[in-house]
């Protein structure tokens, strides 16, 4: 499997305060790679240092074979920051021909180009200036100039996180788009988007990496170990005894009913039934469940605070 972006103990440092500690992805050509984390969990400064524009405290990193300290693949890549810049005067179409004229693209195929990205995008025949755009305009008018220049692999910087749930769709349906013509690094803290998009994470806590996979991968590994169970009477004190124990992991409390994730299989089946004896409880239902995306974060960052 060709990887089109590694690192290795990639970190920085900001006086004595880590940014990005000891991070060892390797994101596969042709995915699109969720780099998921709360806010100021370190995604914005790994970007940085991916595109070369902060240099790394210690560690490598490489992207389409390159090391970001070099520049001679920054034509094989799109950006799109977390606020995109743009000149207001301007009117869509103009914007994306001057872009792509810093790509030195010829007229006749930047002109096929800019037509094919305003259509992508759903900007085609817009004629108002970029000032009057809604910030759902501005992120797709971005999203189109990170693809000018047709790259190789594209960089998505938080790129729904202040829009409208219309805003966001119109983006994410542009992502799936072109999600077979390149490699999509996708940073974001909003579990919906990278469960729709995405068919690989890597979960940063902090700075350092918590875990990386794949979707199929994370969800066939905790459904394996997620536990619904229904039971009758009083539950606050079960909730109570089973949040101080080792093997298991309270998710989430619904008036009788228990989500819970375990670390230790065998010692569940043991200790449940003796709980419920213990608190007087019936059971109506323990059953295996399959964990949505945000229930595995919330499992997973809780858990790396220990």
């Amino acid at each position: 499997m060709e990887h089109v972006i590694q690192t290795d103990g990639l970190s920085r440092k900001f006086g004595n305060v880590y940014a990005v500690k000891d991070l060892s992805i390797a994101v596969p050509r042709g995915s699109v790679y969720g780099f998921l984390g709360p806010n100021g969990a370190g995604k914005t400064t790994t970007i940085k240092m991916l595109l070369g524009l902060t240099k790394p405290s210690s560690g490598s990193a490489r992207v389409l074979g390159q090391p970001v300290t070099s520049i001679k693949h920054l034509s094989r890549i799109g950006f799109l920051p977390d606020v995109p810049n743009f000149y207001p005067w301007m009117r869509g179409e103009e914007f994306l021909r001057f872009t792509g004229q810093l790509f030195s693209i010829s007229p006749p195929e930047l002109n096929r180009r800019t037509d094919e990205l305003l259509e992508l995008t759903g900007l085609q025949g817009v004629k108002t200036k970029i000032k009057g755009y809604s910030r759902g305009m501005k992120q797709r008018l971005g999203l189109a100039q990170a693809l000018v220049n047709k790259p190789e692999v594209l960089f998505l910087d938080e790129p729904t996180s202040a829009l409208d749930p219309i805003g966001r769709k119109d983006v994410l349906e542009t992502i799936n788009a072109i999600s077979g013509e390149c490699t999509v690094f996708f940073s974001t803290h909003i579990l919906a988007d990278v469960e729709r998009v995405c068919n690989r994470v890597g979960i940063l806590r902090q700075g350092q990496l918590v875990t990386e996979a794949t979707m199929a991968e994370l969800r066939e590994n905790f459904a394996q170990r997620a536990l619904r169970l229904k039971v009758t009477g009083e539950s606050q004190p079960l909730v109570a005894d089973l949040q101080n124990k080792r093997w298991t992991q309270v998710v989430e409390e619904q008036d009788d009913s228990i989500l819970l994730t375990v670390f230790d299989l065998a010692m569940a089946q043991r200790e449940i039934p003796r709980l419920l004896t213990e608190h007087n409880l019936g059971i109506q239902r323990l059953e295996q469940v399959e964990l949505n995306l945000e229930d595995i974060f919330v499992r997973l960052v809780n858990n790396s605070e220990e």
